[in-house]
Formats: C-alpha cells, structure tokens, sequence
C-alpha cells in the first residue's frame, strides 16, 4: 500500500462524514439495526483514516519512523560513550 497525501485522506474523510451524517437522519426516523450497524462501521473506518492522517502529518513533519528510531539509537549510543 502506498503512502496517500493528506489531501486524499481527508477527502475520504470528508465522503464518510457525509455519509454517516445521512445515516444518523435516517436513523433519527426510526430504529433501523441495519443502519446502526453501518454508522457503527464508519465510525471504525473513519477513526482508521484518523489514526493515518496523524501519522502521515508525523511522518512529514519529523521524518520515516526507521531513520528516527536509527538516529535515537545512535544518540543513545553517543550519551552512553561520552
């Protein structure tokens, strides 16, 4: 899986807000477990897109998560040595 742009997160976010929003006034109607069932799966989905927008941001901001780790590791290393 390639890394998306937060453009293309957030515009994913964007259609399934909408779409639990659509829901939600439907639900508001009448009980429907289908319904629930799919704001249910949404929120999970969005609450996904979420967790990958925050890393995305983090990778862009401070850098790949293995050239961060490797360089903590070799300050480490030099604090110990000195």
């Amino acid at each position: 899986m390639g890394v998306r742009t937060l453009q293309e997160i957030h515009a994913e976010i964007d259609g399934l807000s909408e779409r639990r929003t659509e829901l939600w006034q439907e639900l508001s109607y009448g009980h429907d477990s289908r319904v629930r069932d799919e704001i249910k799966a949404l929120d999970e989905e969005l609450q996904g897109l979420w967790d990958e927008h925050r890393a995305v941001k983090a990778r862009l901001r401070f850098g790949e998560r293995d050239k961060i780790i490797a360089r903590a590791r070799q300050e480490e290393r030099l604090e110990r040595a000195a």
